[in-house]
């Protein structure tokens, strides 16, 4: 038994109230069962129950056992001294507030049919996977589709916080961000953090500033993250490192140690050197790219911001120092899908937040038309009769099973409420 499910019998009311008591032996019918917040305090706020026949307003706690009262030291705390009611599973000890006044107890389980307990022990049943997955696939469209849809809102708000926290680093500097979270994203997972870091060590201003050649670019994120060969023979590389030690004395820009790059595993084409190359030609190409993004009104203007390739010695090759047959570079269209889903997106959603605007629609639209990812947790849902058919539906399953699923929240998930009403 977990507080959940007492949680979803009381706010839906499933269970027999027509002829209740309190363990006290005193009558009580419920007017308003209370607001469900799920904050810190009591579990519903502002109910209104009768307990022979006096009126109450106040809030409801409740727990698996009454002692849990005690176990959670809610005796201590002020938040509780206008609890009207405590409702539980199992009575096995009186409760008394800070006063010594016994607080009265409702017994759920004398109420709930064992119909709505099976029900309940079917879903949560050890699975292969996750709890519903053989009964998922049964879940009404219209259920669905809308928790999707809020789903993809959480998972926005959950992606938008990195976007607040590093506005708060640097100022309320949105170019700043972006910029940040390019490189972030440049770097996949396995070079993310490194790549952030570089980013934050170089002032958005420096970037600014010598963007004009591209090659100054890769002299300074290279240098910051490391990527020189010692004692180089190639001479764009002894180029790189003169601009590059040329650029921190002028800006003063100090050294950091970071973690080695990892190649290994990535096709050449998303080696690190090929991503950071990749993104000075981005910076090169678009001087205000945050109003670029901010303002536009497509997708397809966003593919189009980001069709960019390497500079020409990128083109002959994937590291420093190893020629490799020409070959232009440009960001996959795949590649583009991700930064709009990790970086664009979330941007524009955090911005118009902080502009006390609405953009949520268009940010739906936008996702919808981009395919959906691939990974094993889009895999597994499909095998079970939930197919994404782009980005928007698998962004939101992956919201269900990293947020829901994963942490076993089924009764507050309108998939899990939906299966156990039916």
């Amino acid at each position: 038994m977990k507080e959940d499910f007492i949680h979803y019998i009381w706010l839906y009311k499933k269970f027999d109230f027509s002829n209740l008591t309190t363990h006290q032996g005193d009558s009580l019918s419920i007017i308003h069962s209370g607001n469900y917040l799920q904050n810190a305090g009591p579990d519903f706020f502002n109910a209104q129950i009768v307990i022979e026949n006096q009126k109450w307003a106040g809030n409801i706690e409740i727990h698996i056992k009454s002692s849990d009262w005690y176990l959670h030291h809610h005796e201590k705390d002020d938040n509780y001294n206008n609890v009207i009611l405590h409702v539980v599973w199992e009575y096995d000890a009186p409760i008394f507030r800070k006063d010594n006044s016994e607080i009265p107890v409702l017994e759920l389980k004398k109420y709930v049919a064992s119909e709505e307990l099976i029900k309940y022990q079917n879903l949560i049943a050890p699975k292969s996977w996750i709890y519903c997955e053989k009964q998922i696939k049964n879940v009404s469209e219209f259920v669905l589709s809308n928790w999707l849809e809020r789903l993809f809102l959480e998972r926005l708000e959950r992606k938008s916080q990195p976007v607040f926290e590093l506005l708060s680093e640097t100022g309320n500097d949105w170019e700043t961000v972006l910029f940040c979270l390019l490189a972030k994203n440049f770097g996949l997972n396995t070079n993310g953090d490194i790549f952030l870091k570089v980013a934050k060590s170089i002032p958005f201003t420096v970037i600014r500033k010598e963007s004009l050649e591209v090659s100054y670019l890769e002299a300074l994120l290279f240098g910051q993250a490391h990527l020189f060969p010692a004692n180089p023979e190639d001479q764009y590389v002894k180029e790189l490192q003169s601009w590059f030690d040329y650029l921190v004395l002028k800006y003063k820009i100090k050294s950091i140690p970071v973690e080695p790059v990892q190649f290994f595993k990535h096709r050449p084409d998303n080696f690190p050197t090929i991503r950071i190359a990749q993104l000075c030609m981005l910076y090169h190409l678009h001087r205000n790219l945050f109003s670029q993004i901010i303002t536009a009104e497509s997708v397809s203007t966003i593919y189009k911001l980001f069709e960019v390739s390497v500079s020409s010695y990128w083109k002959t090759h994937y590291t420093f120092e190893k020629v490799s047959p020409k070959k232009e570079k440009y960001l996959s269209k795949s590649f583009i899908d991700l930064i709009i889903i990790n970086t664009v997106i979330p941007l524009k959603f955090a911005y118009a937040k902080s502009m006390g605007k609405d953009e949520s629609e268009q940010l739906i639209e936008w996702i919808s038309h981009l395919v959906a990812e691939k990974n094993s947790i889009i895999d597994k849902f499909a095998f079970f009769g939930i197919e994404s058919k782009n980005a928007f539906q698998s962004q939101a399953l992956l919201q269900l099973k990293n947020e829901y699923c994963n942490r076993k929240k089924c009764l507050h998930c309108a998939i899990g409420l939906e299966l156990i009403k039916n």
